[in-house]
């Protein structure tokens, strides 16, 4: 049980080159894929299929893919920022302003940086990788009488998490790419891996060996007394660390 909370702690999204001559063993990669296969989905419905990609060609025509951060994106991003390491400490929620360009933290100018910003190739996401999975869902689907298919989302996310906690634990990198579902660019996507036009692109996973350390940046989490309460909403536990 450590061991796995040790896991989970220790995962990060890896932004850095991976080493391109270093490809993964099938063997990990049945790993990772193994883990996905069991993760825990609404009824059992396991609706997702995964696409791993690592034949070069493909990787370039999908690399050459432009996309452009919609407004949307710019302004609830926004919304996470922390513009100082003490406020961050503070909220113990979302991420450090300085990660993301001047006209990001200045929100008289959002309107403007999304206006201005210039379509870029999804290569600079791909930054190197040499395999892609490309997790996709069938859209006719859903969770029965799950509302905007929430449970069916949260599978999802447990298919995510399990291929992230076993990739950490192999010494693999892992990015998620979740511009690759966005328009129009998940159009092409779809088009050049022969998507079906019902099947849904959820997110990708960039893997591979990175090449250098991961930039360090501040990670925060709440204490469990502020968000944990005992038989009734609002009876905080009253320990910041254990409600044992």
């Amino acid at each position: 049980m450590s061991n796995i909370l040790k896991i989970a702690k220790e995962r990060r999204s890896s932004r850095v080159l991976f080493d391109q001559k270093r490809s993964l063993t099938k063997k990990d990669l049945n790993k990772i894929i193994e883990a996905a296969r069991w993760a825990p989905t609404a009824h059992n419905m396991q609706n997702f299929e995964i696409i791993v990609v690592d034949d070069k060609e493909l990787l370039e025509k999908i690399g050459n893919i432009k996309y452009r951060i919609s407004e949307d994106f710019i302004r609830e991003n926004y919304q996470q920022l922390s513009f100082s390491k003490e406020e961050l400490f503070q909220k113990k929620v979302g991420i450090l302003g300085t990660m993301f360009p001047p006209s990001w933290r200045d929100p008289s100018k959002l309107e403007d940086a999304a206006r201005e910003s210039t379509p870029r190739p999804l290569n600079q996401s791909i930054n190197g990788s040499p395999v892609l999975l490309v997790v996709i869902y069938d859209s006719r689907k859903r969770a029965p009488a799950s509302k905007g298919d929430a449970l069916g989302f949260m599978s999802l996310g447990c298919v995510m998490e399990n291929m992230w906690l076993m990739t950490q634990s192999l010494g693999i990198g892992l990015q998620i790419l979740s511009g690759f579902s966005a328009e129009p660019g998940a159009r092409e996507i779809k088009r050049i891996l022969n998507i079906p036009e019902h099947m849904e692109i959820a997110f990708a996973a960039r893997l591979g060996y990175p090449i250098s350390k991961p930039a360090e940046y501040l990670r925060v989490r709440r204490d469990m007394g502020a968000f944990v309460h005992t038989n009734k909403y609002g009876n905080k536990t009253s320990t910041n660390h254990s409600i044992l």
